[in-house]
C-alpha cells in the first residue's frame, strides 16, 4: 500500500478528526502498551483485536480510520513513519509496545506473523499462540519483520517491541467466534504480563 501521507501532520492537515479518523488512547502506565495504528477501515479488526487483548489491564491506542472503504488507504501511514503525537507519547512512556497489524492472506489464511525487535517477546507470543491453538511463527527478515528501530513498535524505553500480522480470514473468524477471540487475545496478553514482570 502506498502511503498518500507522508507523516501524521500531513494527515491531519487534509483530513477531519472525528469525520476521516479518530484517535483512541488510554494510559493505564503498564510497561507494555497494545496498539493498532492501521485500525478501522484500514486494516479491519485490528482495533478490536488489540483492544481485547488490553482490556482495562494495558495501556492501549489505537488509529481509527472511519471513512468509506473505499478511500481507506489514503489513511495509512507505515509504521516506520507513524508519528501521530498521541501514539509517541504513550509508546515513549511504555517499556515496550505490541502492534495489531492486519495483512493478505497471500495462500495463507490463518497463520501470525511475530516480528519486531524484542526477540524474546516475540518468541514468548510465539510460544503462547502456538500452545493456545493458533498457527504463529516468528518473522526475522522481509517487510513484515518489524525490525527497523523507527517502527512504532520500537520506540518505546527499551528500543525494542513486537508486532503481530494477522491474515484477514484469521481476523474475520476472530470478529465472528467470541471464544476464539478470547483464546487469541488471552494468549498474547498472558506473553506481555510475563514481559511486564521483567520490566518492574
Amino acid at each position: 500500500m502506498v502511503d498518500k501521507y507522508s507523516n501524521f501532520a500531513e494527515l491531519a492537515a487534509n483530513e477531519t478528526a472525528e469525520v476521516d479518523y479518530r484517535i483512541r488512547a488510554e494510559n493505564r502506565g503498564t510497561p507494555v502498551v497494545i496498539i493498532a495504528p492501521h485500525g478501522g477501515r484500514i486494516e479491519p479488526g485490528t482495533l478490536e483485536i488489540a483492544a481485547t487483548i488490553a482490556g482495562d489491564a494495558l495501556s492501549f491506542y489505537a488509529f481509527e480510520a472511519l471513512r468509506a472503504s473505499g478511500k481507506r488507504g489514503s489513511l495509512h501511514i507505515t509504521s516506520t513513519r507513524f508519528d501521530e503525537p498521541q501514539a509517541l507519547a504513550l509508546v515513549g512512556a511504555a517499556q515496550k509496545a505490541i502492534a495489531i497489524h492486519g495483512r493478505a492472506d497471500n495462500g495463507d489464511p490463518v497463520t501470525v506473523g511475530v516480528g519486531g525487535r524484542d526477540t524474546a517477546l516475540r518468541d514468548a507470543i510465539v510460544a503462547a499462540l502456538t500452545a493456545a491453538g493458533f498457527d504463529a511463527v516468528p518473522v526475522t527478515h522481509g517487510g513484515l519483520a518489524g525490525r527497523d528501530a523507527a517502527n512504532i513498535c520500537n520506540r518505546g524505553a527499551t528500543g525494542a517491541g513486537a508486532q503481530l500480522e494477522l491474515p484477514r480470514t484469521l481476523r474475520i473468524q476472530l470478529s465472528t467466534k467470541p471464544m476464539r477471540l478470547a483464546a487469541f487475545c488471552n494468549a498474547v496478553r498472558s506473553a506481555a504480563v510475563a514481559g511486564e514482570a521483567s520490566l518492574v
